[in-house]
Formats: C-alpha cells, sequence, structure tokens
C-alpha cells in the first residue's frame, strides 16, 4: 500500500508540474494584486515553506518530509539540522484559502465520507435483493423488467440526474419538496437535534399513524389476493399521481396530469402485482409509513421544529439518489449473472439431488459463491462514489472533499491537490484491503501466507 501511495502522488505531482506554468510561486503572487514590498515578503516566504524556487523532484522530498511523521528537520535558513522520529506531520497551508490543509479536510472529508457511507449499504441492499431474485426468476416478468430498468438507470448520466433532480423537485416552478444546495439550512444548526412540536400529544398521534398505515399495507400485502391487490394500489396510484400533478406550481394542465396519474398507476400496479413477497411486502410497509405520516402531518397541530436531523436528512435525499442509482444498476446486473452461473454448477445440482431445499441451495451454498465478484467490484467502488462525488457535490452546492478538490485543482493549490490526492489514495487502498479481507472470509479456499 505504501509504495501505492507514493507512486499515486508521485504522478500528481509530475502532472501539477508539467502542466503550463509549472508549479512556481509568481503563479500564486500575480492574481493577488499586491504592492512590490509585499510581493517580494509574500515570494519570499512561500519558497523558503515550500521551496518552490527549487527544482520538482526537491519540492516532492520537502513535502513528503513535511507529511511524514518522521523525518529531517530543519533550521532557520532552511538547512537540514537532525532527523526526528516524532516530528510530526505538516500538511501544509492552502494557497489560495490561506488557512492549514488539516483544518480543510476535517471540515470537507467527513462530509464526503457521510455521503458515501449512506450510499454503499443501498447499493449492496438493492443489488443483492433485485440480483438475486431475477437469478432465481430466470426469463421471466420480473428478471426482464428489472433489467430494462436498471440498464436504463444505468446509462443515465449523473450530472443529467442531479439537474433532472433539481430542476424538478427542488424549482418553486414544478414540486418545491427539497433543498436546492448544502446540506443543512443555516438556522438549523441553533435547533434542537431531535424534531420535536410545541404540543407533546403530535408526537404520538405522527408516530401512531406511521405505524398504523405501515400495519395496513403489509397486511394488505401478505393477505389479500394478487387481483385484489394490484387493482388496490393502482387506483392509489392515480389518486396519488393526481394529487401531486394538482400540486404543481402554476397551471396544470389535463395532460400533465393524466401522464403523471398515468405513470403513478402503472408503477403502483406493477408493485402489487409483484410475486417477489418479501421486496414488495416492504415497499408497501414504506409506502404505508410515508402515506402515514403525509396524512397526519395535515392534521398536525402546534409549532413544529424540524431540528438539526430532520433538516439534514432533507437535504440529503437528492444526493444520495444521484449516489446510488448507477451503483446498484450496475452490482443488480452483476449480482443476477453471478447468482445465475453458480445456480446451474455442478455443486448446486449435487446438493438438490440430496434432498436439499431450494432455499437452502441459493443462500447456503449458491449466495455465499456468488460473492466474489461483487467484492472485487466493492474494492473500486469506493474510488467511484469519491469521484462522483465531484459531480453530485458541485450540483447540489455541497461544501465536500470533491467540490474542494475541483477548485484546488483549477488554481494549482499544490498543497490542497497534493493532500486530496493523499487521503483519496489512502481511501482507495483500505477499500482493496477490506475486499481482500473479506475474500478471506467467504471464501475458505482463499488464504493470504
Amino acid at each position: 500500500m505504501i509504495p501505492t501511495l507514493l507512486g499515486i502522488t508521485l504522478v500528481v505531482f509530475t502532472v501539477m508540474a508539467a502542466s503550463p506554468g509549472g508549479l512556481s510561486v509568481q503563479n500564486l503572487v500575480d492574481t493577488q494584486g499586491l504592492e512590490p514590498e509585499a510581493r517580494k515578503a509574500l515570494e519570499d516566504y512561500y519558497n523558503k515553506r515550500y521551496g518552490l524556487d527549487q527544482p520538482a523532484p526537491v519540492q516532492y522530498l520537502k513535502w513528503l518530509n513535511n507529511i511524514s511523521p518522521a523525518g529531517f528537520t530543519f533550521d532557520e535558513s532552511d538547512e537540514i539540522d537532525g532527523f526526528s522520529l516524532v516530528k510530526g506531520s505538516d500538511l501544509g497551508t492552502s494557497f489560495i484559502y490561506g488557512r492549514p490543509v488539516t483544518e480543510l479536510l476535517k471540515e470537507r472529508v467527513p462530509i464526503t465520507l457521510l455521503l458515501n457511507l449512506i450510499s454503499i449499504p443501498i447499493i449492496y441492499l438493492i443489488a443483492i435483493t433485485v440480483g438475486v431474485r431475477a437469478a432465481t426468476k430466470r426469463g421471466e416478468t420480473f428478471d426482464v423488467g428489472s433489467g430494462f430498468i436498471m440498464l436504463g438507470l444505468w446509462s443515465v448520466p449523473t450530472m443529467l440526474a442531479g439537474v433532472l433532480l433539481m430542476g424538478y423537485f427542488s424549482n418553486d416552478q414544478y414540486w418545491h419538496y427539497f433543498p436546492t444546495s448544502g446540506l443543512s439550512y443555516r438556522e438549523a444548526h441553533d435547533m434542537p437535534f431531535m424534531p420535536h412540536w410545541s404540543n407533546g400529544f403530535e408526537p404520538i398521534k405522527l408516530l401512531f399513524s406511521i405505524l398504523l398505515g405501515a400495519f395496513l399495507f403489509i397486511m394488505f400485502s401478505a393477505k389479500a389476493n394478487r387481483r385484489v391487490r394490484a387493482t388496490g394500489m393502482a387506483v392509489l396510484g392515480l389518486v396519488l399521481g393526481a394529487w401531486l400533478a394538482s400540486n404543481m406550481a402554476g397551471e396544470s394542465g389535463w395532460v400533465t396530469i393524466t401522464l403523471i396519474a398515468l405513470f403513478l398507476t402503472g408503477i403502483f400496479y406493477v408493485l402489487g402485482d409483484m410475486e417477489y413477497d418479501s421486496f414488495r411486502t416492504l415497499t408497501m410497509g414504506l409506502l404505508g409509513m410515508f402515506l402515514g405520516a403525509l396524512v397526519a402531518g395535515l392534521t398536525l397541530e402546534g409549532e413544529f421544529v424540524r431540528g438539526f436531523m430532520l433538516d439534514r436528512i432533507w437535504h440529503l435525499v437528492l444526493p444520495i439518489i444521484c449516489f446510488t442509482y448507477g451503483g446498484f444498476a450496475f452490482l443488480s446486473k452483476l449480482s443476477r449473472t453471478s447468482v445465475l452461473e453458480n445456480l446451474l454448477s455442478d455443486y448446486a445440482r449435487t446438493a438438490r439431488a440430496k434432498g436439499v431445499s431450494e432455499k437452502d441451495v441459493l443462500w447456503r451454498h449458491v449466495f455465499r459463491n456468488s460473492l466474489l465478484p461483487l467484492i472485487t467490484v466493492s474494492a473500486a467502488l469506493l474510488p467511484s462514489l469519491l469521484g462522483g462525488s465531484v459531480i453530485v457535490e458541485s450540483i447540489f452546492s455541497i461544501d465536500g472533499m470533491g467540490k474542494l478538490g475541483v477548485e484546488a485543482v483549477k488554481l494549482k493549490d499544490r498543497e490542497l491537490v497534493l493532500s486530496i490526492t493523499l487521503i483519496s489514495g489512502i481511501l482507495t487502498l483500505i477499500g482493496y484491503l477490506i475486499a481482500d479481507i473479506f475474500y478471506a472470509l467467504a471464501d475458505p479456499r482463499i488464504s493470504y501466507d
């Protein structure tokens, strides 16, 4: 991992040094419009602090020495005066922000990690659920329909999805349901962490309504026959679609209302008609919770304070959708292929011949062997999400590491670019290390000596 990390930083440093203008103090000072004396003083400071007047290899070695917890120490004349094992790491000071890089990373890295840590479980949960079901129902309606939908989702660029989501669900001309930018409003920092009402009975009413909605929809999914279930869900989709279209800002024509109503009617009909019991019940249960909360919200009284947590969740909805849809669309197709290949293998046929139930064959034998391709992809999933955070953070104006990296590259902030590269490289290599560990856990035949 250490040689790979050094190679990553060396490549980035070389590209920056070879770019037009290179890494020189003149490029940093020329844009600040300083007086000659102040300009000369700033040039001397940068040259002494970062060695920008020295050859590029010397600059890189000096940067490595600065970030290393053990290394050479320098006196006031910038001469080596010793070697210390506990000198500490110094990522330097950002040229464009004038602040220590460590402080900037402490502010931005947790935001990007939060987006990724929420996205990864959602990606794998949906991918495994859809992929396994599609493999066991090869050639049937669910397999064909899910394959068509996942291929369509995977084909939509992230930047287009982000713009469309913001344009429709954060726009005053359509549905202004979500914020347009950031991770929280300024006033949310002065709110209590949890939401609350001035009337203490209102939270109980809301909780009861949510639980009742979930219970009714779960029972409807489990007890109603297929035709009644599909018809009831289609009617619900028609009503919700018409209500959603009528709440669109501005005037909504009959064509718009009809198209939206028919679209939701089709989705709800497919959900009610679905034979995949666990997925249908889970989805309908979540829908019941949402409808219960919606009905309760229309009848709640008293002053409501959403709190910092609910405000943060509200801001995260659209960015998380942009982060996850491409990942689970790709992984669901991969998991389907892997599970299907193992279902048709010799050891699965042998297990069936011995009388093992199809459920045990799937989850105790096939599924474990099918995890290896997913683990392989997971090693590259974290780097791809970090790369995708640049687009998502830029669209939704989220001050994360991706947006910070774009600004640093544009303005040739050497210390910031190299530090972000270092952090991204560390996270990427940790992802590969975790994948190697999971290989051994999933397949006992794999060992590392």
